[in-house]
């Protein structure tokens, strides 16, 4: 049987993870693969805790220490929750991933991505996703997304150009590897979003079936 595969949902909030979970969810359940759902920061008591503080808008940090707060999350997720799916042949889909993280702290705060690089490389070493699903949607209709459903996080607090800049950094980490990204367009009907995500994952997956 073909290895594993790890699989990231990411883009920009408003963007429509939560509505493609679903539709990841069906796919997977159809196909009678065994699948571990999980997110980030988070899937681990650390994780959750960690995440609480990072998405409360009452907490002051810097951007070093938020951009480790993040790869600490991360190495606890790694090592408690992925790497052990991994190794037992379950397929693992994240909810958010590094990507994230040169999005929101690189492109949207200014970390500068080979900081990022190194934190990437010592807490993952060579692990990076099969497949990236990225959500990409205008600024404009992610943040009234938004602003419509639920009250905003420390993120989703920042102004418009830091969304502008958080998308662009997204899209330009999907066109330097677009073997690994999928990216899909959600501001289209359902059905198409849709039919875009079950798309990747066919292809994703075009060899398991075939050992």
């Amino acid at each position: 049987m073909a290895r594993a595969r790890f699989i990231t949902l990411d883009g920009m909030d408003g963007a429509g993870k939560s509505t493609n979970l679903a539709v990841i969810k069906d796919w997977f359940e159809a196909n009678r693969l065994p699948v571990l759902f999980t997110r980030e920061p988070g899937g681990t008591a650390l994780g959750e805790a960690l995440r609480g503080l990072l998405l409360d808008p009452a907490t002051r940090c810097g951007l070093r220490s938020e951009t480790l707060l993040m790869f600490a999350a991360r190495q606890e997720h790694l090592a408690q929750v992925i790497l052990p799916a991994l190794q037992k042949g379950i397929h693992v889909v994240s909810d958010r991933f590094t990507d994230a993280t040169f999005a929101y702290q690189g492109g949207g705060r200014g970390v500068p991505a080979a900081d990022i690089e190194i934190l990437e490389n010592w807490v993952q070493g060579g692990l990076r996703p099969d497949l990236t699903l990225l959500l990409d949607v205008p600024t404009e209709i992610a943040i009234q997304r938004v602003a419509a459903v639920r009250e905003k996080d420390r993120f989703e607090q920042e102004e418009a150009a830091f969304f502008g800049r958080v998308r662009q950094a997204y899209l330009d980490r999907a066109a330097a590897a677009p073997e690994r990204y999928a990216v899909i367009r959600s501001d289209l009907p359902p059905e198409d979003v849709c039919r875009q995500v079950e798309q990747a994952l066919v292809q994703a997956f075009s060899d398991w079936w075939a050992v």
